[in-house]
């Protein structure tokens, strides 16, 4: 198949939700969603469009919008905020409420991320489910640990030292019947078995 020959990257239609009291009511400027908008922007080359919500903590809400968004046509959607201990925090439990499938490995894998940093990783309560053939995973509320949590930990010539969640997400999308995710290598290369991999007129196959 030639480069002419080759269908176009797949259209993605992705919700990013941020969960705050005090940034929904306007008492300060949210930084999750333009922290979450810039990183997928950075890491997919396929055509995106975003349906982005900021909400209170308030568990019915979060579950309602998390159903609006899947049945949308959300493939994918990210919450950050609202996953620690403290009485508010409802994320988890609101997420957790909407799922066919969870998904556990995701919130293994996004607190030992957080412990190289931080010892109070362990209080983060992320968790990630599958409803119908969307993917919702529960990020960190803060920017930079969105980052980490997603493309992972690499030393400074770049290599690859863990790896972030979302390296198994397009494979996760994959098999849930959604749209084809091809990851920018330099932010977080996507792992597929090569039976799995496919072949895109702006990302021609290696040789």
């Amino acid at each position: 198949m030639t480069a002419e020959t080759l269908p176009p990257l797949d259209f993605v239609k992705i919700g990013i939700v941020s969960i705050s009291d005090r940034a929904s009511s306007g008492v300060y400027e949210d930084k999750g969603l333009p922290a979450l908008k810039d990183w997928l922007t950075r890491a997919l080359q396929n055509p995106v469009t975003f349906e982005a919500r900021l909400i209170p903590d308030e568990a019915p809400v979060i579950s309602d919008t998390l159903i609006a968004l899947v049945s949308a046509g959300c493939s994918l959607v990210l919450t950050t905020g609202g996953t620690g201990p403290a009485l508010r925090d409802v994320t988890p439990e609101a997420t957790l409420a909407v799922a066919h499938k969870e998904m556990p490995g995701f919130g293994e894998q996004m607190r030992q991320i957080s412990l190289k940093f931080v010892p109070t990783a362990i209080l983060s309560r992320q968790v990630a489910v599958i409803r119908d053939q969307s993917l919702i995973i529960n990020l960190p509320g803060q920017p930079k640990a969105i980052a980490e949590t997603l493309e992972g930990l690499k030393d400074a010539d770049g290599q690859q030292l863990i790896n972030g969640i979302f390296a198994a997400v397009p494979y996760c999308i994959d098999l849930i019947g959604g749209p084809y995710l091809q990851t920018m290598d330099t932010v977080c290369k996507a792992f597929r078995p090569k039976n799995a991999i496919r072949a895109f007129a702006t990302c021609p196959p290696a040789d």
